[in-house]
C-alpha cells in the first residue's frame, strides 16, 4: 500500500490524530467522572489527577493539531480552483458544488468543519485550564467538575461531528 503526499496528510489529519483524540477524550472523561471523594481517597485523588492532566492536555494538543493540519494543509487542496475545462473529480469543492445531489456536503458539512470544528480545541483548552487551576478541588466541587465534563463533551461533540462530515465528504470527493 502506498499513499500520495496528500493522502498521507489527509490520513494523518483524520485517522491518526482523530484516533488519538478519541482515546484522550475517553481517558479524560473517565478521569473527570471518577474524580469524586466518595470513590477515592485523598491519595487516590492525587494519583488520578496525574492521569487526568495527561488525558486533558493530550486531547487539547491533538485537537489543536487536527484543526491546524486540516485548515492549513488539507483544506487548501480541497478548495483549489480548477483550471478551465478540468476534470472536477480532482477538485473536491468544485466537484461537490457542481453536483446538485452533493452540493449540501459543501454547503453544510464543510461550513461546519471550517468554523464549528475550531470550538473543539478552544473548549478542550478551557478544560485543561480548569484541571490545572483547580486540580484537587474538582473532586470536592461537584458543580465545577460537572461544568468541566459538559465543556469536555461539547468539545468532543464538535470534533466528532466535524470528523463524521470529513469522512463523508472525503467519501464523496476525496482530496487526491
Amino acid at each position: 500500500m502506498s499513499l500520495t503526499f496528500r493522502e498521507f496528510w489527509a490520513a494523518s489529519h483524520g485517522l491518526l490524530l482523530g484516533s488519538v483524540f478519541l482515546l484522550a477524550f475517553a481517558g479524560g472523561l473517565a478521569g473527570l467522572y471518577s474524580l469524586r471523594p466518595e470513590l477515592v481517597t485523598p491519595a487516590g485523588i492525587k494519583e488520578r489527577l496525574g492521569r487526568l492532566k495527561l488525558g486533558t492536555i493530550t486531547m487539547a494538543v491533538v485537537a489543536w493539531l487536527t484543526v491546524i493540519t486540516g485548515t492549513f494543509i488539507v483544506y487548501p487542496w480541497y478548495r483549489a480552483a480548477p483550471p478551465e475545462g478540468a476534470d472536477l473529480t480532482a477538485y473536491p469543492r468544485s466537484f461537490l458544488k457542481a453536483n446538485p445531489n452533493l452540493s449540501g456536503w459543501h454547503a453544510f458539512g464543510m461550513e461546519w468543519k471550517e468554523h464549528v470544528a475550531w470550538f473543539a480545541p478552544i473548549l478542550a483548552t478551557a478544560v485543561v485550564y480548569l484541571v490545572l487551576k483547580y486540580g484537587p478541588d474538582l473532586a470536592t466541587n461537584e458543580r465545577l467538575r460537572k461544568m468541566a465534563i459538559v465543556i469536555f463533551i461539547i468539545a468532543f461533540s464538535a470534533a466528532a461531528i466535524a470528523g463524521l462530515f470529513g469522512a463523508l465528504i472525503t467519501k464523496a470527493a476525496p482530496v487526491l
